[in-house]
């Protein structure tokens, strides 16, 4: 074991003295397979960029993993006057730290051109987090906005515009109706998506329904719902446990529905393996041509060193000494070229630059660089080593003591 790790050791150092003296010969060759490589590691981490965003942007659209939503009405249409109170049971039975009522409704909000229906959505300061929420202006709610006199509200962009777009600072207000006229302060604004094009707005579930009782409204948009974030393991078993608690809690004159809304519920394998597979080709292909290339200048190079492979045959040096010490020229250089290509990687992919670049805002929670996409530039910069070395090395074995000598 000594002597074979001994020889190993060996020849890397060897291998690395060669390279160190035909390093102009094979530098073109090197540069390529460490662009390669590069590329290969930069795609890779840009590649968990861009799925991290696409996954924020169906966490907003449908929540965290795992996401439950619970909806109950009675047979009749209308809501439960019982259901805060079953809601609160639940939380606390459960230990449920993530949770939000969302009730939606159509506010009439006066604006200086006259008086709109606005959709507005009720929700509990949790709301913010389980769906990735982010603001161009001012702070999600906190639990201190529940006391305020004039309740907080955060609008879409088409809001804002619409009122000039104020400072946040100068506390804003806006003025909703009903049956009485509510000051209402603006507190924050969020990106309107592509397709909004109408004004609208976040409100505290409580504040809402003090302006527009269950009892008494007239919910376009259905019944209040509730929103649960847990733990992907537990979610199959709350999901049954919370059907059977508001079930029981209505009795049979109620409907009570409980699943699962996120992206993840939906998807069966790996969404993103079209994507890593026409990666991996591209990539393959300009590792290939870094290899070509390198197997080239392999090849010139040994033709000059045939004297000097002889004198070493004939100095007792093994075919497999010979065949071992000439790929791993190759190996140890493609590695150099590859931790060269996996540093300049890193930087291009955690610069801040490309980061906002390729996630257009989209992005709350970068991800660390992957350490797999090192792993595989590094795993492929030995590999294309190994086999541009492997050609070389079989010449060499082939090459006679006395020929050699003669050459």
């Amino acid at each position: 074991m000594k002597r074979l790790a001994s020889n190993l050791v060996g020849s890397v150092v060897e291998a690395w003295q060669e390279v160190r003296i035909h390093k102009t010969r094979v530098m073109l060759s090197l540069i390529g397979v460490a662009v390669a490589v590069c590329a290969i590691t930069t795609v890779v981490g840009l590649g968990a960029v861009a799925q991290q965003a696409t996954v924020e942007q169906s966490e907003r659209a449908g929540g965290r993993a795992a996401s439950l939503y619970l909806s109950a009405s009675m047979n009749d249409g209308s809501t439960p006057i019982e259901m805060p109170e079953i809601w609160r049971t639940a939380l606390e039975r459960y230990q449920i730290d993530y949770a939000s009522r969302v009730v939606n409704i159509s506010q009439t909000v006066q604006f200086t051109d006259g008086a709109v229906p606005v959709q507005t959505i009720g929700v509990d300061p949790p709301y913010g987090t389980m769906h990735r929420v982010t603001l161009d202006e001012g702070d999600w709610f906190t639990d201190d906005d529940q006391n305020r006199l004039a309740p907080a509200v955060l609008v879409n962009t088409v809001f804002w515009d619409r009122l000039g777009r104020p400072d946040l600072r100068t506390h804003p207000t806006i003025s909703l109706l009903g049956t009485g006229t509510t000051t209402a302060v603006v507190t924050g604004v969020y990106p309107a998506l592509s397709w909004e094009t109408e004004p609208a707005m976040y409100m505290l579930a409580d504040a809402l329904t003090a302006l527009t009782p269950v009892a008494d409204s007239n919910f376009q948009f259905g019944p209040p719902s509730y929103e649960l974030w847990v733990p992907v393991d537990v979610s199959g078993a709350l999901v049954t446990a919370l059907q059977r608690d508001v079930q029981g809690a209505l009795g049979s004159a109620a409907f009570v529905q409980v699943n699962r809304q996120d992206y993840a519920a939906y998807q069966d394998g790996d969404p993103y393996l079209s994507l890593k597979l026409t990666v991996g080709a591209i990539a393959g292909l300009v590792l290939l041509l870094g290899a070509l290339g390198l197997v080239n200048i392999a090849l010139v190079t040994l033709k000059q060193r045939i004297r000097e492979i002889g004198i070493r045959r004939s100095f007792g040096a093994t075919a497999g000494r010979v065949f071992f010490a000439v790929m791993m020229e190759s190996v140890v250089a493609t590695v150099v070229a590859g931790i060269v290509g996996v540093i300049a990687a890193v930087l291009i992919v955690k610069s801040p630059f490309v980061e906002n670049f390729i996630s257009q805002g989209q992005v709350t929670d970068f991800p660390p660089f992957p350490v797999e996409a090192a792993v595989l530039g590094l795993v492929c910069a030995s590999a294309v080593g190994a086999l541009a070395g492997l050609i070389p090395a079989l010449v060499a074995v082939r090459v006679k003591v006395i020929d050699a000598i003669r050459y």
